[in-house]
């Protein structure tokens, strides 16, 4: 666009938009363009009259619109011829209507408005901006887009062209773009917020109207701050553009308003850095807002907070903060807001403007007339309910410290002033204090040092006197400092003076120092390095001590006793003394247990004598502590004091410390043992604590060993040993010895001692006076403690004492039997051995060792046991005993053992060596040890009983020669011993054999008292022995049986009644009553017995071992373990027991097991009870073998075997698990087939009863069971039960599964997938049977859904053709009664669905190739098609039973899918099968089989296959069956239209297959044809087709042999041909006759002269051009560019057929050229405006040439028509050359202007009317489809006038005149006038058309009238302006002397008004 079109755009007025001059389309919100162009004024008026009046019924408000825009007078007035002044108003009240409407513009009503508004005032062109405010906070709404789709705005230039996009995509505004636009365009942000503005003051004016701008405001808030945050740097400019608005904001009364412009505040605050100047403005009127409006103050307050946090200016000035502090509930809110939020930024405003003006209000000095306490108050307020962070305690402390000392140092200052402001600021500070305790210190600390001005001082010291903590600030005389620095001066005689003093404070209460103060100077200063500083500290802490709790009393007097030296400093005796005398105050030891416990632990030290100088400070310090009254209080100390004091008295000097520490040990330790069990064990833990510690120091090392001895003389009292406490001493004293283990073993102690060791009594006394020395001179130290160590080791000994529940005469002491005690002790003992024989170099440790012996194991057999237990117990796994022995120890301990024994008497080592002793087991399976120097030590243990005569003498006399061997190799001694028992092997008895047997048993009987662990190692060595030691089964169950001999289960019966007694009474055996060894017992006699091979009589066990099973399965204590290793063991052994008595799994005699004793019913309760996998193995796996003993009773239960099989070990994925249900099926199922022997039907049905259970069983299991096992499970199944009769159970089976089960559980979508699946898995099992078999499956289940009901309410199949016979009972494996109808029939439709899938699987035909062809299927094949066929035949008929019912549907379905199963069986058939088959199947009596047959027949048939000759001929042999179906002659069948037709298509097939070579018998089929064809309209249309294509195909085969039928042939072809209704009807019909018609021509061209004419007739145009117009229709675009050349040039020959046939019936002519013309459209339709151009105008040029025939016109008109028809608005591409030739050819035919005749012809009239009609059409189709505007001004005024004048031509007469005009012409100017679409043109043509009026014609005048009045409705209002020239024709129509005109006249008047809604009758 040029520059100057763009300013006169920008000038032109609204109302000189060209949309106001269209009527074809309308601008409209509610409706569409073309749509609002029908509505006229009225109904727009009163669309916006509904709107209105729904809105006051909303909001009344509206109602002073009502006269302005919505009266009469508004309706009526044209803005567009309007005064300025008015059109200014007008815009106002607009805009004012805009801002009310602007809440409510998504409701209908409000649309309504708009409609009106915009259909009579046109807003979305007078006022866009207006419109766009109203509707802008919609602007993610579809109606938004609507209303933007309305404006013009697509100059670049113009204001909203930045929405041109949504205007044309249709799309909402997206938020994201209008905040954008909002930042970069100032003025739209300006635009937001003066909209806002408006609207808030337009509804000011109307209370309570807030809720109607809460829309507008939210959208305000949102878009500012969005932008804001948007943009990524604000400039000036924009903060510029918003603080107007922001004012205004904050001025307004509205809450959401303020709201909004808070959040634009923070929002600037947040970007921009402001000047102070601007900051301090901005809050002063948010504070002064938050008084004026009260509302949304915690809005306001956090607005400021964030504008102070973000910007920190210097001050705010003092202006606003008395208003902030009439703020209400200020400190409340700020209390809330801080809790999530920082508000130091206001505090820190705050605080110095609180303090300064609390300060002057107190003084008087204030002058705002405001509460005088309302600032101390706000003060308090803040202190009590805000936190202050951020430094702001320290910057109150020192404003308040500063105002203070400021105001205070003035000079000239009122002293009551000075105190009031005292009496005022003393709770202030004191509640400071309270708050942040450590603040103000750290103030006063901060600004003391900066006081020098000795007035200041003492302000100083006024101001601290104010708090609690004054005194700490108080200047000490002494020191010239204050008392705070003087308490942590470097010099000690400051820190003394200021303690001191500070005693004296804390007795003068009116000091004020505060309490936490004193507590923390104290408690440092009794750390102080300096003595004299401590005493001082602990005299006050003794003063204040109630201030202090007793946990901190307690821990730090302790601290002192802990760093006392009183050796070294005399002066620790008193501060100790003062300590000691505050902790045993009674108040503080009966507290609490633990403090007095603590309290005594540490003074135990100090008590304890380490000096024998009275004078001694230690001395003094334990006396002084014996009188203390402690030993009193504590009952460990109990009597203490009076035993020093003996001792003291009784003792002499040298003797005080061992007589003193040996009773203190002795007092301490009877003290414990009488005291209260659990507060002593507490003071014990304590001890232990001591003893652990490590000890340094003289004090230390003599607490140790006292506290040692102490513990370990508690260790027991004189009735028994307490272990738990025991074995922590010992450890203690073991760790102690092993820490000195290089000098305990090393160290030389006098002989004299020795006999001390041996004793039984405490430490020598001279022992401690020598160990006091040593230590004090600080020689031999380590040695002096390990003497100690070993009398405390000494003393252990004597004190442990064996429990009573020791089992000292056991002939194992086996600690996995042992009571916890006595393990205990057992574990002492070899702590003990092991401690002492670790120093066994050292003499005094030998003595210990004899000492120890002496003690614990002083008998010889009980101390060969306890070896024993070292010997044996490294190889324990479970380690009861919870210690370690190592193999050192163990070879230690046998070494002992062989020094042991070698001193032993002969008749003790014999007892030593006897089978009642362990010695010789232990030692034995010690040589099979893997540690070299065990088994050297073992053998020679063994070398010393070597020849001593014992029970094992053979054993130990074999193995001993071999000692080297042992030594050297681990595994000899087990070779040894099995050649040692070879003998026992051999048939003949030797001599020895009794007594090797003998030695066997004794060895083996140690198994019943030994530990397990023995045990194992004994089964290790005596592995190679031979293990078929025959034993009998009698002994065995004699072992086995309870101590009470409980009867035997051992049938069925006893079982059950036992069941039943067990229910009634309560008192019957359990397993818990038993007792846990017995069935340790049975455990390892069972666990012998998996193993025993050689086993006399295994029968007897068998009521045993069902009796265990049965006390198994019995409920079990919680207490109690599991049993199911214990069933494990005893299935095992019943199953050994069985394979045994039959090897070969057959039935066993009765005289050998009765079948009564073997309960299965047992067996099976133990796989339902038990949830242990292996447990369910075993059992199955025994059942498995029982089946073929004892069939009938594995049967009676062989349901609950497999459905348990089903739910248990099918779902385990594990090889062990698999091969037990192989075995279990292999095992139990032949038992259940073979008892069906074929005799009895009911046998044989019961059997195949469990066999569908079983086997339903599997299927339920099926989804359980791990992919990979499924297909082995079936199939190891199936092939066990027999596949060919039960392989179609498993199938129907697996089918009613996915009926019931699979498809309810399948997720919507997956099962289609699902079925897929499953499909694939049916075939995978089939398909492991033989081809036979699945084949007998298939039929067996289509014979098998005969059976079943059409229906399930049915009873008896109606398939059944005999209902006099007795029906078969149907065996059970679809439950008919438990499913419903909708699942029998999806069972049905998958059956069969799967039979042909399976037919057509690779996995089927891989398997018939396989087994060697179709050859496989001989003799199945035919009895497979009969089966099928029946099931076809059974399906058909109940299709037909249905077809009228609901279940219609699925009987065709299922018919189809039986089909298609037919045809997967006729692809497995061999031809030769075939044919025969097939011509049975054309002799059924159902027509859809025949018809079947007939499909299956054409299928083969259209193979392309070279068949045998003799295949041929077989073929051949149908053709008369066929002849004989198409002639409709079988006596017996009647066949239907489809099945002849198919039959003709099939003779067509073998005909073109075989009649070549084989014509003859082809002959009567072309006879037969060309009879149905004769019979023409009574055949059948469809049958007639096929007969017309048999013909075709017979004639160009038989060629000669045809000839003769020629004369039958033809004429009535020909007639068919000439039948063109019915040839256009019936398209196959009409292509089945020409295709017959071509193959006669072809085949016979020299013989079809006589019928010549009849071929060539014109009837046959139509059908000709009828087939080459479908065939261009199919044609591509390059095959027609190939091809067009020459159909251009056909249709030109074409379309002269009304010139060559000028003179004939124009009708007749008519049609056919229509034809042609139809054909010659559907080729221009297919071609480019490139390709149809030159066309186009060739065809032109053909009718236009100077020597054309004038008929070409008519042609070629008639032509422009269709393709304008075809082509609508592309037509006028090619137009524009026939607007000239269209009216000359008007003008010539207009018989007004002419008197010539255009057609040189006698129907020269009827041409031209002709002529004049496709004109007209043609013209009336440019008009309408003109889009283009392709009647420009030249055009239209050639045509008008030819056109106009047309309402004079009455060419034709007056009929086809009036036809004319009304149906031709009107139309045509109508439209005519609409595509002009310019009113400089309409003038001329309605004025044209009014002059035609004036004809002397009635006729014409009354056409003129209906032409007017066709414009106008058409125009519509843009009539008006024609209307002024207009009136005066009508007027003298009025007055016209034709009565018809005169009433049309009024009628068009009438009409006029309605249409253009002005009143004309004044007018006339």
């Amino acid at each position: 666009m040029t520059s100057l079109a763009q300013q006169l755009q920008r000038l032109a007025l609204p109302q000189s938009d060209s949309s106001l001059l269209s009527r074809d389309e309308v601008a409209s919100l509610l409706f569409d363009p073309k749509e609002a162009a029908t509505i006229d004024r009225d109904t727009a008026f009163a669309i916006g009259c509904t709107g209105l009046e729904e809105l006051l019924g909303i909001d009344p408000s509206f109602e002073q619109f009502e006269a302005p825009l919505f009266s009469q007078l508004a309706k009526t007035l044209e803005r567009s011829v309007q005064t300025k002044a008015v059109n200014k108003q007008l815009d106002e009240n607009i805009s004012l209507f805009l801002i009310h409407l602007s809440p409510y513009f998504l409701l209908k009503p409000a649309q309504k408005c708009l409609e009106w508004l915009i259909h009579r005032f046109h807003i979305h062109l007078y006022n866009q901006d207006s419109l766009i405010a109203c509707v802008l906070p919609y602007h993610e709404t579809r109606i938004f887009v609507r209303v933007i789709q309305l404006l013009k705005i697509n100059n670049s230039k113009h204001k909203w062209f930045w929405l041109l996009p949504i205007k044309q995509s249709g799309v909402p505004l997206a938020k994201g773009t209008l905040v954008t636009h909002c930042y970069k365009d100032l003025g739209f942000m300006d635009f937001i917020c003066s909209l806002v503005t408006k609207s808030v003051k337009v509804f000011a004016e109307y209370p309570g109207s807030s809720s109607q701008l809460r829309v507008l405001l939210t959208f305000y808030a949102s878009t500012i701050v969005s932008a804001l945050v948007a943009a990524e740097t604000l400039s000036d400019n924009i903060v510029a553009k918003l603080f107007p608005y922001i004012q205004k904001g904050l001025k307004s009364s509205l809450p959401d308003y303020r709201a909004a412009t808070y959040m634009i505040i923070c929002q600037i605050s947040v970007k921009v850095t402001m000047e102070d100047t601007f900051v301090n403005s901005l809050a002063s009127q948010i504070i002064r807002t938050l008084i004026r409006i009260p509302s949304l103050i915690k809005d306001g307050l956090s607005c400021l907070i964030v504008l102070l946090q973000r910007q920190k200016p210097e001050s705010l000035g003092k202006k606003p903060f008395p208003h902030l502090c009439n703020v209400p509930n200020l400190i409340t809110l700020l209390h809330g807001i801080s809790e999530t939020y920082d508000i130091s930024p206001l505090l820190r405003y705050m605080l110095p403007h609180l303090v300064v003006s609390m300060i002057n209000q107190i003084t008087g000095e204030e002058t705002e007339e405001m509460d005088g306490q309302v600032y101390r108050r706000l003060l308090e307020a803040i202190l009590t309910n805000i936190s202050l962070k951020n430094n702001l305690d320290h910057l109150l402390a020192g404003l308040l410290f500063e105002e203070y000392i400021s105001y205070s140092s003035q000079d000239k200052v009122d002293s009551d002033k000075v105190s009031l402001l005292n009496e005022q600021f003393l709770p202030l500070i004191r509640l400071l204090e309270s708050r942040y305790p450590k603040t103000l210190d750290a103030v006063l600390e901060e600004r003391l040092k900066e006081i020098t001005d000795l007035k200041k001082q003492e302000l100083f010291h006024q101001f601290i006197s104010l708090s609690t903590s004054g005194g700490k600030y108080q200047f000490l005389a002494d020191s010239d400092t204050s008392l705070m620095l003087s308490l942590n001066h470097p010099l000690a005689p400051v820190r003394l003076l200021a303690i001191n003093h500070l005693k004296n404070v804390m007795t003068t209460p009116e000091e004020s120092i505060d309490e936490s103060f004193i507590k923390e100077a104290i408690l440092t200063r009794l750390g102080d390095d300096s003595v004299d500083v401590v005493l001082s500290a602990v005299s006050a802490f003794e003063v204040f001590k109630q201030h202090f709790s007793s946990e901190v009393t307690v821990s730090h007097l302790l601290n002192l006793f802990q760093r006392a030296e009183l050796s070294k400093n005399r002066g620790w005796y008193k501060v100790l003394e003062i300590a000691a005398g505050i902790l045993v105050k009674e108040e503080i030891l009966g507290e609490n247990d633990q403090l007095s416990n603590q309290v005594v632990v540490h003074l135990l030290p100090f008590m304890i004598i380490n000096s024998d100088d009275m004078e001694s400070a230690e001395m003094k310090m334990a006396v002084y502590l014996s009188k203390s009254g402690i030993c009193s209080l504590h009952p460990l100390l109990r009597g203490w004091k009076e035993a020093l004091e003996n001792v003291i008295k009784s003792t002499k000097s040298e003797e005080l410390i061992g007589v003193a520490n040996q009773k203190m040990i002795e007092l301490l330790a009877d003290n414990i043992n009488s005291g209260n069990p659990s507060s002593m064990l507490k003071m014990v833990e304590d001890l232990i604590g001591v003893g652990e510690k490590e000890s340094f120091s003289l004090k230390q090392k003599v607490t140790f060993h006292v506290v040692m001895a102490v513990l370990v003389s508690c260790c027991s009292s004189l009735k028994e040993t307490h272990f738990p406490f025991a074995t922590r001493v010992f450890s203690l004293l073991q760790k102690k010895i092993k820490k000195l283990e290089n000098v305990i073993t090393t160290v030389e102690i006098s002989s004299e001692w020795h006999f001390e060791l041996m004793m039984d009594r405490g430490i020598p006394l001279e022992l401690w006076a020598h160990y006091v020395k040593q230590l004090k001179t600080a020689q031999r130290i380590a040695v002096e403690d390990s003497v100690l160590l070993l009398f405390s080791l000494k003393n252990f000994i004597h004190t442990l004492k064996a429990p009573k529940s020791f089992p000292k005469d056991d002939t194992w002491w086996n600690p996995e039997q042992l009571q916890e005690d006595s393990r205990d002790y057992l574990r002492l003992l070899i702590g003990l051995f092991e401690t002492v024989l670790s120093g066994a170099d050292a003499i005094h440790f030998r003595v210990l060792m004899k000492l120890f012996i002496k003690v614990h194991l002083e008998d010889v057999f009980q101390l060969f046991k306890f070896l024993s237990v070292l010997w044996t117990y490294g190889s324990s796994l479970s380690n009861p005993l919870n210690c370690r022995v190592t193999a050192a120890l163990q070879t230690q301990a046998l070494y002992v053992g062989c020094a042991l024994l070698s001193s032993q008497k002969a008749q003790c080592e014999h007892q030593l060596a006897s089978a009642s002793s362990p010695v010789v087991v232990s030692l034995l399976i010690n040589l099979g040890s893997p540690i070299k120097e065990v088994r050297r030590a073992a053998i020679h243990c063994l070398q010393v009983l070597s020849g001593v005569a014992s029970q094992f003498h053979l054993v130990i006399d074999h193995v001993v020669p071999k000692a080297e061997e042992i030594t050297s190799d681990a595994t000899y001694v087990v070779q040894d011993l099995a050649t040692l028992f070879e003998e026992l092997q051999s048939e003949k008895k030797l001599k020895s054999h009794q007594k090797l047997s003998e030695t066997l048993k004794n060895l083996l009987h140690c198994v019943y008292s030994c530990p397990s662990y023995v045990t194992k190692d004994l089964m290790k060595v005596l592995q190679d022995i031979n293990n078929e030691i025959s034993v009998n089964a009698e002994q065995v169950r004699i072992e086995l049986e309870p101590p009470d001999k409980a009867k035997s289960l051992g049938t069925i019966q006893q079982t059950r009644r036992q069941k039943m007694q067990h229910k009634k009474s309560q008192d019957q055996e359990s397993v818990q009553e038993v007792g846990g060894s017995y069935w340790q017992r049975v455990t390892l006699i069972l666990e012998l017995l998996q193993h025993k091979k050689k086993l006399k009589n295994p029968q007897i066990l068998i009521p045993t071992l069902f009796n265990l099973l049965s006390r198994c399965l019995e409920p079990l204590p919680p207490e109690q373990g599991s049993m199911e290793y214990t069933k494990q063991l005893i299935l095992s052994c019943l199953l050994n027991i069985c394979q045994k008595l039959s090897p070969e799994g057959g039935r066993i005699p009765k005289d050998v097991l009765d079948e009564e004793k073997f309960n299965v019913e047992l067996i099976v309760q133990c796989i339902r009870v038990s949830e242990m996998p292996q447990t369910h193995h075993h059992a199955l796996l025994l059942l498995g073998t029982v089946a073929g003993i004892f069939p009938d009773k594995v049967l009676h239960n062989i349901m609950s075997i497999f459905t348990f099989m089903g739910a248990n070990v099918m779902r385990l994925d594990d090889t062990y698990s698999f091969q037990v249900i192989n075995k279990t099926v292999k095992m139990v199922i032949p038992a259940l087939i073979q008892s069906d022997g074929g005799d009895s039907a009911e046998v044989t049905r019961n059997v195949e009863d469990i066999v569908v259970k079983i086997i339903n069983v599997f299927v339920d299991a099926l989804p359980h069971v791990p992919e990979h096992r499924r297909l082995p499970v079936l199939v190891q199944l199936v092939d066990t039960l027999g596949a060919e009769r039960f392989l179609w159970v498993l199938l129907v089976l697996l089918f009613e599964q996915y009926v019931t089960k699979t498809v309810l559980a399948a997720a919507y979508g997956e099962k289609d997938a699902i079925l897929e699946a499953d499909t694939e898995f049916w075939i995978s099992v089939c398909c492991e049977f033989s081809v036979q078999h699945q084949i007998q499956s298939l039929m067996t289940i289509l014979e098998y859904l005969l059976k079943l009901p059409e229906e399930k309410e049915e009873t008896i199949p109606k398939s059944v053709s005999n209902k006099s016979e007795p029906q078969e009972e149907m065996l059970q494996v679809f439950n008919i009664d438990a499913h419903t109808s909708k699942q029998l029939r999806h069972f049905k439709f998958l059956s069969v669905s799967f039979m042909s899938q399976l037919l057509a699987s690779n996995n089927f035909i891989r398997k018939v190739v396989e087994s060697g062809g179709p050859q496989v299927l001989t003799g199945l094949e035919q009895r497979l098609l009969e089966t099928v066929l029946g099931y076809i035949n059974a399906v058909a008929q109940s299709m037909e039973r249905n077809a009228d019912k609901l279940t219609g549907k699925f009987w065709r379905a299922l018919l189809s899918k039986a089909y298609d199963m037919l045809d997967k069986v006729n692809a497995l058939l061999p031809t030769e099968t075939f044919i025969p088959v097939i011509r049975g199947l054309l002799e059924n009596p159902l027509p859809s089989v025949r018809r079947k047959a007939l499909d299956l027949l054409n299928n083969k048939l259209q193979q392309k296959t070279s068949w045998k000759k003799k295949i041929i001929y077989h073929f051949l042999d149908l053709v008369p069956v066929l002849v004989a179906m198409v002639k409709h002659k079988r006596k017996t069948l009647e066949d239907q239209p489809i099945n002849r037709q198919t039959a003709l298509y099939t003779l067509k097939l073998l005909c073109k297959n075989f009649g070549a070579e084989n014509p003859e018998p082809f002959v009567p089929v072309l006879h037969t044809t060309v009879k149905l064809i004769a019979l023409g309209a009574k055949e059948e249309k469809n049958v007639l087709g096929s007969a017309l294509l048999c013909v075709a195909e017979v004639v160009s085969t038989l060629e000669a042999l045809a000839i003769p039928q020629l004369p039958s042939l033809m004429p009535p072809l020909l007639t068919t041909m000439r039948s063109t209704r019915e040839l256009v009807s019936g398209e196959v019909y009409l292509l089945s006759a020409l295709a017959a018609l071509q193959k006669v021509v072809e085949t016979l061209p020299h013989f079809i002269s006589p019928y010549l004419e009849g071929v060539l007739s014109q009837n046959l145009m139509g059908p000709f051009m009828s087939v080459l117009r479908e065939h261009i229709g199919v044609m591509r675009k390059e095959e027609l560019a190939s091809h067009q050349p020459q159909l251009t040039t056909f249709f030109l020959e074409a379309l002269d057929f009304r010139t060559q046939h000028a003179e004939n019936d124009l009708e007749e002519i008519g049609k056919t050229e229509n034809y042609i013309i139809d054909c010659l459209v559907a080729m221009v339709v297919k071609l480019s405006e490139v390709t149809f151009r030159p066309l186009f105008f060739k065809l032109f040029d053909w009718a236009k040439t100077e020597d054309a025939p004038k008929d070409r016109l008519l042609t070629f008109y008639n032509l422009a028509d269709c393709i304008a028809e075809k082509l609508k608005g592309l037509f006028t591409l090619f137009a524009g050359h026939l607007v000239k030739p269209f009216a000359d050819t008007l003008n010539q035919v207009n018989i007004s202007k002419t008197d010539e005749a255009f057609f040189d012809s006698e129907n020269d009239p009827e041409k031209c009317c002709l002529l004049l009609q496709f004109i007209l059409n043609c013209l009336y189709k440019i008009f309408l489809f003109d889009t283009q505007h392709f009647l420009s001004k030249e055009r239209a005024e050639a045509l008008m006038v030819p056109l106009v004048d047309q309402l004079e031509n009455r060419l034709g007469g007056e009929e086809k005149f009036q036809e004319r005009v009304t149906k031709h012409l009107i139309p045509c100017l109508a439209q005519f006038s609409v595509a002009m679409a310019d009113d400089s043109l309409w003038k001329p043509l309605n004025y044209q058309i009014l002059l035609k009026t004036r004809d002397s014609s009635p006729k014409v005048r009354f056409a003129a009238l209906i032409t007017v009045l066709a414009l106008a409705e058409k125009l519509r209002e843009n009539y008006i302006v024609l209307l002024p020239e207009s009136i005066p024709f009508l007027a003298e129509l009025m007055e016209d002397e034709c009565e018809e005109v005169e009433h049309q006249c009024q009628k068009t008047i009438q009409q006029l008004e309605t249409l253009l809604g002005e009143p004309l009758q004044s007018y006339f």
